[in-house]
């Protein structure tokens, strides 16, 4: 067995794992640790927790220390100084005129070294930039290419609900969205209703996927030819998963019956699965 603690270097940010290396921490805790990027100040937020040997391939780091008042105070300083040192850097890129989005950028703890963060759509040739870069902020310079939704994360903004986004507000990690999941849940299919402010599909989307598969499960869908109380076979016009109802044509007219007073005749599965060339298009847009 072997203890392992959670780190974050954000307010809402992924959680790294560490070796504890003999302190007594809590939540809470702020602490130096050493990662790819330098010296950075995380905070302890998942307590210490024993764990088997082989549940990590790769051998876990050391917390260096409790985060002394110097270590806040530097942190401070240059948080501060990234958020201005920003706004040169941006018009520095401009100015090379690269197809590039900058997106924010922040130095390790010991301010060696200043961290770029950019959206591109593919490869950037940034060596010229980088020396420019160099020059005028004296210290080294890294440039990271990152995706659209933690870029999201970083720029924050309101999403199509009127709140703030859920990647800047609660979500850790992102998880899988898929077409699939939007398309069970009978959203509308263009890329203005399923996409956040990142382009890509809405997180929130898989909050109730779980709900609509299994509903599904035991539902009709649109397409499929069913009995009911009034008819031998209706075709299924339209599903409300969540309340659980159905809405058929019968003789022209649209009616609508609990779930379990529905039985169904003819299913339309093999149709449904097919998609169309717009969804297959959108597909490859926004996942």
């Amino acid at each position: 067995m072997k203890k392992i603690v959670g780190i974050g270097f954000k307010d809402v940010g992924k959680i790294y794992w560490f070796n504890p290396n003999f302190l007594n921490l809590k939540v809470g805790d702020k602490v130096v640790v050493e990662t790819v990027r330098g010296l950075e100040l995380g905070h302890v937020v998942m307590p210490i927790k024993e764990i088997e040997d082989k549940s990590f391939e790769h051998e876990l780091k050391d917390i260096i220390r409790i985060a002394s008042e110097k270590d806040i105070k530097d942190y401070n300083k240059y948080e501060a100084k990234a958020l201005e040192d920003y706004e040169k850097a941006k018009k520095i890129i401009e100015a090379q005129k690269l197809e590039m989005k900058t997106l924010g950028c922040e130095y390790t703890l010991d301010g060696s070294k200043l961290l770029i963060y950019y959206n591109a759509d593919g490869r950037v040739d940034f060596r010229e930039l980088v020396k420019v870069l160099a020059s005028e902020f004296k210290v080294r310079i890294e440039l990271r290419q990152i995706g659209p939704r933690e870029g999201a994360k970083i720029v924050g903004g309101l999403g199509p609900c009127g709140m703030e986004l859920c990647c800047k507000r609660h979500l850790r990690e992102f998880d899988l969205v898929t077409m699939k999941m939007a398309k069970d849940q009978g959203m509308a299919l263009t890329a203005n209703k399923i996409t956040g402010l990142c382009g890509k599909l809405m997180c929130c989307i898989a909050y109730e996927n779980l709900a609509y598969s299994e509903a599904k499960k035991t539902m009709p869908s649109v397409g499929d030819i069913v009995k009911t109380p009034n008819c031998e076979e209706c075709k299924v016009q339209s599903v409300n998963y969540l309340s659980k109802k159905v809405k058929v044509e019968n003789d022209g007219k649209i009616e609508e019956f609990e779930n379990d007073k529905i039985k169904i005749i003819k299913s339309n599965k093999q149709n449904k699965e097919k998609k169309t060339k717009e969804e297959i298009e959108l597909e490859k847009e926004v996942e």
